[in-house]
């Protein structure tokens, strides 16, 4: 899959079908852990400029584009017949994938982030839209530090539960960090990093109008939403963005 620079990041050239395709192939083979992430401004903006970030986003397998700027970005870089039509945006691509696993026994997801309850609105919603595909398992972890043992803990009930599918929603980048540092030791599998998924699929946070997200403005709307929590990550890391962008082609 072709993979295209955007300040520093390796974008992948593509769309959902061909997302799905490669998480599906990847996560049969049972080889290894492999590391997906739908990456917005933030994301970019935060390896960019955070060392430590962009070592963790250097192990992740597939980065697709999420945010429209990141969409606009990668197709300066391409011919006029092989640009993007749209983002593939994380929350849309964990759907597409519950749905691409329907009556296909042999992939099986798992739940790991968050509140218990939000878990539980999550596999009653899943269960409900796709009843022909396996939600293996769930596990919220617990709040503050975790004890030592808890890596092996998660482990071990990825392991036993079978799944090759395993969603991580512990928010970025804590979230990226974890699948980054301990990727060598998990069990085989595509791991993503899908942050506020859970929180949308769950009904818990409204998602931004369509035509939001077709301007790329989700974020204003998300701002609107959540002011004080958002503003200094929009403000800080839209900025940051579009600086190394324009840099970059000065």
């Amino acid at each position: 899959m072709l993979r295209i620079p955007v300040i520093g990041l390796p974008i992948a050239a593509t769309n959902y079908t061909g997302a799905v395709e490669w998480i599906l192939t990847h996560a049969a083979k049972a080889d290894r852990a492999y590391a997906v992430e739908a990456a917005n401004t933030h994301v970019a903006a935060l390896a960019r400029h955070d060392p430590a970030f962009g070592e963790s986003m250097r192990k992740f397998d597939l980065i697709v584009p999420d945010g429209m700027p990141l969409v606009w970005a990668v197709n300066t870089q391409l011919p006029a017949t092989e640009k993007l039509t749209a983002r593939v945006y994380g929350p849309t691509l964990m759907l597409e994938t519950l749905l691409a696993t329907q009556d296909r026994g042999e992939f099986r997801h798992f739940l790991f982030g968050g509140k218990e309850s939000t878990l539980t609105k999550l596999k009653q919603s899943f269960t409900t839209r796709f009843p022909g595909t396996a939600i293996a398992g769930m596990y919220s972890p617990p709040f503050g530090e975790w004890p030592a043992d808890e890596f092996d803990r998660v482990c071990e009930k990825i392991r036993t539960s079978g799944a090759n599918l395993i969603w991580i929603g512990l928010g970025c980048p804590k979230q990226e960090h974890w699948i980054a540092n301990h990727k060598n030791l998990l069990p085989p599998g595509v791991y993503f990093g899908i942050g506020a998924a859970f929180a949308f699929h769950a009904g818990e946070v409204k998602q931004s109008p369509p035509i939001f997200q077709k301007l790329g403005l989700e974020w204003a709307y998300r701002l609107a939403m959540e002011p004080r929590r958002l503003f200094k990550r929009y403000f800080t890391y839209n900025t940051l963005f579009l600086y190394h962008l324009l840099r970059n082609k000065s």
